[in-house]
């Protein structure tokens, strides 16, 4: 179990991995509202109060509750070179006794995609939680045609397991997404399935 007075931060080589606080509030609804056309087709609908001062204040409520119970570990991608905010990644639903998973889920702001930032977290992250976490499993899913996720979750570990068939709601509709997981013990070898 993570404390609340334990402070979460990893460090990569251009970033710094954070969990939310109250003054990203404005940097964050900025990238996401500039952003809103590039992730929209990628996220479950959006709220109305999605980018209000409040909902975000929920999240950060949320993400210190989640680290304190050691349930999530929701972080921000802080550029290191100027402190810009360029997306998030949260393991969560992290699951304990002789599950010892997590499922990884990220995302980026449209100016910082395809720059290798979310490569780096998603590996920095693995490497916490199968380090830190002492987690054994980490899933993580998308959508059939989202090949840059796909090509993302494979270039940092993780290997197709399969189709979940409506599996989340996704801008207003049920979608089948394609299944992935990383293994700290993975002895499975490459796989070219799906």
């Amino acid at each position: 179990m993570l404390g609340l007075k334990r402070k979460v931060r990893i460090e990569t080589e251009r970033l710094t991995l954070r969990p939310p606080m109250h003054t990203d509030f404005r940097p964050w609804a900025a990238l996401r509202q500039s952003s809103a056309d590039f992730l929209v087709p990628w996220e479950p609908s959006w709220a109305a109060d999605h980018l209000s001062r409040k909902g975000f204040t929920n999240r950060v409520y949320w993400a210190q509750r989640s680290i304190a119970h050691g349930t999530a570990l929701p972080l921000f991608l802080i550029r290191r070179s100027d402190d810009a905010l360029l997306g998030a990644i949260t393991l969560d639903h992290i699951k304990r006794g002789p599950a010892q998973s997590g499922i990884t889920g990220y995302w980026i702001g449209a100016p910082y995609a395809r720059n290798g930032y979310m490569r780096e977290a998603v590996k920095a992250v693995v490497h916490h939680a199968f380090t830190t976490l002492d987690l054994s499993r980490i899933e993580a899913g998308c959508l059939p045609e989202n090949t840059p996720s796909r090509r993302l979750l494979e270039q940092c570990g993780y290997k197709y397991e399969g189709v979940a068939q409506s599996y989340l709601q996704i801008n207003g509709r049920w979608r089948n997404h394609v299944l992935y997981a990383n293994l700290r013990h993975d002895r499975r070898g490459k796989t070219d399935v799906g």
